[in-house]
């Protein structure tokens, strides 16, 4: 009985241990469950991010939109998304902009065995770096939900496991160009890392828009306070 018990409690733990990590996932609680994971970088800076393409339906707006000002972003890459269009993938890349490893597939890793993991990330990043000749060199969880399989493949892979410290909530049906700027801007911005969307591969039908929507507004506001945006090779993140 008391072995059944101890063993029962053993395994309990190793439940929580393991669910523990989906906490990096919860906007509010991010910042105080994992800190440097987050992303907080130069105060004077503001690194732009993208999850989920590239998408030929959507991602060269965004590229349109950021050549009006100049401004680079680091792409987070699904490696679904990028074999079937490889051609965008170089045209990040040649447009200045910096692109990271999102996976092979936007599934939970919760759901996932280690050795799933392990190569999901490897198959990503080999197909980054084959196909962009970029070297990636960041690493972003689907969902945000990190364990430790996650982190020793990022690690495995030369990459750094980064998060997010602001996000624009822009993958809902509800979601409009207004929420997504008033979702970014609850914090000040200064050091910040933002998530936005430029697919809608796992997000509603057309949800992009409002983010591609907010982006110009989001950029005269970091303008008007003095902030640089760009990728976060730039970004001077916390060690």
């Amino acid at each position: 009985m008391k072995t059944a018990r101890v063993l029962g409690l053993t395994a309990g733990a190793l439940a929580v241990a393991h669910s523990l990590p989906a906490l990096t996932s919860l906007g509010p609680v991010r910042p105080w469950v994992a800190p440097r994971l987050s992303g907080p970088g130069d105060p004077g800076h503001v690194a732009l991010t993208f999850d989920d393409g590239p998408d030929p339906a959507s991602t060269p707006k965004f590229l349109a939109e950021l050549e009006k000002t100049g401004t680079k972003a680091t792409f987070f890459l699904l490696g679904q998304m990028l074999i079937k269009a490889p051609e965008l993938g170089r045209e990040l890349v040649a447009a200045g902009h910096e692109v990271a490893v999102h996976g092979w597939a936007h599934r939970p890793l919760l759901i996932r065995s280690p050795r799933a993991t392990r190569d999901d990330v490897r198959r990503a990043r080999d197909l980054i770096a084959s196909v962009t000749g970029e070297q990636p060199r960041w690493y972003r969880p689907p969902y945000g939900v990190l364990n430790a399989a996650a982190l020793y493949a990022a690690r495995e892979n030369d990459l750094r496991t980064v998060l997010w410290t602001h996000w624009g909530q822009d993958w809902t049906a509800r979601a409009t160009a207004d929420s997504v700027l008033r979702s970014v801007t609850r914090a000040p911005l200064a050091g910040g890392t933002v998530l936005l969307h430029d697919s809608d591969c796992t997000s509603a039908p057309l949800a992009w828009r409002s983010t591609l929507g907010a982006l110009p507004r989001l950029l005269d506001l970091c303008a008007e306070q003095g902030l640089k945006v760009g990728p976060l090779r730039e970004h001077g993140l916390v060690a």
